[in-house]
């Protein structure tokens, strides 16, 4: 039993190339886990790096130097982000702002619809649990508003970090981009020259890493406008702030929009009721998340990441448990890398006849 142990753990773990592997996968983790608030900057200018690097690419093969090309294309992304923070965030505050003063309206409007739910359908439930069930509306929306309260005492300071976050992303951004070769470079000094394994896992890491990150951004991109088109159109109330909520839930693999249908449903409902408005508002809303699940999803991540529906939630569920937010959004990079440091362990696997001498 003892040989049997140090065999597998010198075929798996002590290989010089699959134990960097995996001390490098230990490390990553470990880094977002005790040092994910202080890097934050780093990692948001990494995926936005990311992100821009497409186009840069793009340009390159067009045979335009790599400088014109940074700085063209960086100077695009510095004048969008300028100019939607100055048109979309006060819009995004704003309607907040309005749908937390208007949540006792609605609790109250709630209230009337379901005290007329007993008289409409009295064999399937009551007064008595209608009053319970407003009870309970009642003392969560108590609790919310004081979170919302002391979270917003909390985060204050946050604000001068939010603006020191402003200048340090966009430096950041531009020396990733510019100076790409060379931090790679610097990078790879500090492997073993022996490093084909590594050099596999990488390029596949990279490849699909990089896939995944743009084709996310595209699709929260064109779920947000589908979004709000289709509620500014049935005149939905925030729809602009409710349009983001989805595009932003598409970061979560299926549980995203799950959770986001809940305010969907009740802001509909608490606007029109059972009318024809409401019943259009599910029914589009439902093509939506529909067609991105099945047309939009399949179209940009053919060749992104190969990972089964099974094995996404239980990579949202591990690493957004052990490392928030981060966790989340990284929970496919993740995942994507241990299948490929699984892959290396299986080519590394030995033949038969070697397994018999054993």
């Amino acid at each position: 039993m003892l040989q049997l142990v140090k065999n597998w753990l010198s075929r798996y773990v002590l290989d010089p190339e699959l134990a960097i592997l995996w001390f490098f996968l230990i490390f990553i983790i470990v880094v977002f886990a005790s040092l994910g608030k202080i890097l934050a900057p780093v990692f948001v200018s990494i995926v936005i790096a990311y992100l821009l690097q497409w186009p840069i690419s793009y340009l390159e093969k067009l045979h335009l130097p790599r400088l014109p090309a940074v700085l063209g294309v960086y100077i695009s992304f510095l004048s969008l982000v300028i100019l939607g923070m100055i048109g979309l965030l006060p819009l995004l505050f704003r309607q907040l702002s309005n749908l937390i003063a208007e949540l006792p309206n609605m609790a109250a409007r709630g209230q009337k619809i379901l005290l007329f739910l007993p008289t409409r359908y009295p064999g399937y439930i009551s007064v008595q649990q209608i009053q319970d069930l407003i009870i309970q509306f009642k003392s969560g929306l108590t609790h919310f508003g004081q979170w919302i309260l002391s979270a917003s005492l909390i985060y204050i300071p946050n604000i001068i970090a939010f603006a020191i976050y402003f200048v340090l992303v966009p430096l950041l951004v531009y020396f990733f981009l510019l100076d790409q070769k060379k931090i790679l470079v610097w990078f790879a000094q500090y492997l073993p020259e022996k490093r084909r394994l590594i050099s596999q896992v990488w390029t596949e890491v990279y490849e699909q890493t990089g896939n995944y990150v743009r084709g996310k951004a595209l699709e929260m991109l064109i779920v947000w406008i589908i979004t709000y088109l289709s509620f500014a159109l049935l005149g939905l109330q925030y729809a602009m702030l409710i349009s983001v909520l989805v595009a932003l839930s598409v970061i979560i693999p299926y549980i995203g929009a799950v959770m986001v249908t809940i305010p969907v449903v009740i802001i509909g409902f608490l606007q029109w009721g059972w009318t024809a408005h409401f019943a259009y508002l599910i029914a589009i809303y439902t093509i939506i998340i529909t067609l991105d699940a099945n047309v939009l999803v399949p179209f940009l991540f053919s060749e992104a990441v190969d990972l089964h529906p099974v094995t996404i939630i239980i990579a949202v569920l591990v690493f957004g448990g052990l490392l928030g937010f981060w966790g989340v959004f990284f929970a496919i990079p993740l995942a994507s890398v241990i299948k490929a440091i699984l892959s290396a362990v299986a080519y590394k696997k030995p033949s038969s006849t070697q397994q018999l001498n054993y």
